[in-house]
């Protein structure tokens, strides 16, 4: 097809065949890639040799859109995979059938650009699949001579490389932090077969796995939040669903979902744009031609509350930029901004600024004994003299000790954790304030409510000894 379709997920029936299009490409459409950072901004890539980048508007589609608002030119044959930066915004990696992997910086303000920041030229075949580590500092890649390469894309060398002869990678996943690389591909005898590498050592898999003997290619996709692997077959309609540890024996098989329809395609739903009160983890869309149809197909945790569930809703990447285009270029490495996906948060578009926090009382001598409240004890208060006064001065050096042990604020043990060192950390401290904030003003309220409780009955009580 030289045209893709654009619609909104929540869209269901029938679609007009007049409905409009994004077309422009000469060639077949190879693959397409939403900007992470802009909801309204994707890039294509086409057998005519070209990229395209697509401003979407905001109240979608209403005509066909003909005009890219940028072209890149530079690969000589088809182009078959795009990927953009994780972290970085506007830097787009583009390989092709000439087996050169581009690196485009989008922040170029020409509509046509020809010359690509970077191009790696680590390849003797075509590459089948291209990963990014969290950070965006390494590129995994899978090629059809059955290697897996792990390159440095800026300074463009090849770190590690694997050329295990049992497997015959089709496609490459980095594991989050996890320092591990995922593939998929077949063995020796055709059959599909998937493997865990260690990404500092390629030469030997940790462990390898075969599946079935059916022909059509898996594709990986890997939750960090709550370390899912899922392993989807083309042609199957099944998807297969692990839980991956740091430890032996690394994969554990969970379940797998079945159906009757067989997909030819499949995409996901970013974290952000799951329903939260449903408690559904991953979203899946699958491409079913013998229906004409995408179907969406959702993970749910079955919860009976339907308050939020932190447990399986961590802090994950949002929809801000880390880095700029030329940062990345200049060397800087950085992880992804995280956001909570608690309603009503909204995305965290640089790091917090915490205020200072206001003395309780005039003295901040943390010599005086204090309750969890942070209020001076009332003995001390009245300050007895005497006899009385030096009987309780034992008893307020024991407080002390006792409360510099347990100094705790929001759990986090301020003598004994250090501070937060890096972004992601002081992100998760300012998270979990708010969240004591918002638990603290809950109880208020609670309390509010069980006084004027307390104190209808009270009136109630009153009332009903006055009559007798």
């Amino acid at each position: 097809l030289t045209s893709c379709l654009m619609f909104v997920f929540f869209q269901t029936g029938k679609l007009d065949p007049h409905y409009p299009k994004i077309c422009g490409h000469k060639g077949n459409v190879l693959d397409i890639k939403w900007n992470p950072f802009n909801d309204f901004v994707i890039a294509s890539c086409s057998e005519d040799a070209t990229i395209k980048i697509w401003d979407i508007p905001r109240h979608l589609l209403t005509k066909n859109i003909t005009n890219p608002k940028k072209e890149l030119l530079g690969h000589v044959r088809r182009v078959g995979l795009i990927e953009w930066h994780p972290t970085a915004n506007n830097i787009l990696f583009s390989s092709g059938y000439d087996y050169k992997i581009m690196i485009w910086n989008l922040d170029n303000k020409e509509a046509v650009i020809s010359n690509p920041v970077k191009i790696l030229d680590a390849h003797k075949d075509v590459v089948l699949s291209m990963s990014f580590n969290t950070d965006g500092s390494l590129l995994a890649t899978a090629c059809r001579d059955r290697k897996i390469r792990l390159i440095d894309p800026r300074a463009g060398t090849v770190l590690q490389e694997a050329s295990y002869k049992s497997h015959r990678v089709n496609k490459v996943l980095f594991l989050g932090n996890m320092k591990k690389l995922f593939s998929t591909g077949t063995s020796r005898w055709n059959n599909r077969q998937i493997a865990l590498w260690d990404q500092n050592d390629l030469s030997v898999p940790l462990l390898e796995e075969d599946l079935d003997g059916s022909s059509g290619l898996l594709f990986p996709f890997y939750d960090s939040d709550t370390h899912m692997l899922y392993v989807v077959g083309k042609g199957d309609g099944n998807i297969r669903y692990y839980e991956i540890s740091p430890e032996k024996p690394y994969l554990n098989y969970l379940m797998e979902y079945r159906s009757h329809l067989p997909q030819k395609g499949i995409g996901m739903m970013p974290k952000r744009g799951l329903e939260v009160s449903a408690c559904e983890i991953f979203r899946f869309y699958k491409l079913i031609p013998t229906k004409n149809m995408i179907e969406p197909v959702s993970m749910i945790v079955p919860r009976r509350s339907e308050s939020y569930q932190e447990d399986i809703y961590p802090l994950t990447t949002g929809d801000k930029p880390a880095l700029t285009a030329q940062e990345w270029l200049n060397g800087i490495n950085k992880g992804p901004l995280l956001v909570s996906l608690r309603p009503g948060y909204g995305a965290v578009n640089s790091l917090p600024q915490f205020p200072e926090p206001e003395p309780l009382m005039k003295t901040t001598d943390l010599s005086q004994p204090q309750d969890q409240g942070g209020r001076m004890p009332l003995e001390d208060v009245q300050k007895p003299s005497g006899a009385e006064d030096s009987r309780k001065q034992p008893e307020v050096q024991e407080k002390l000790l006792k409360n510099e042990r347990t100094w705790l604020t929001n759990g986090f043990d301020m003598f004994e954790c250090p501070p937060p060192k890096t972004e992601n950390e002081l992100l998760q401290m300012f998270y979990q304030q708010q969240e004591e904030i918002r638990r603290l003003r809950e109880m208020v309220n609670q309390r509010d409510v069980q006084i004027k409780q307390m104190e209808l009955e009270l009136r109630n009580l009153c009332t009903n000894t006055g009559r007798h």
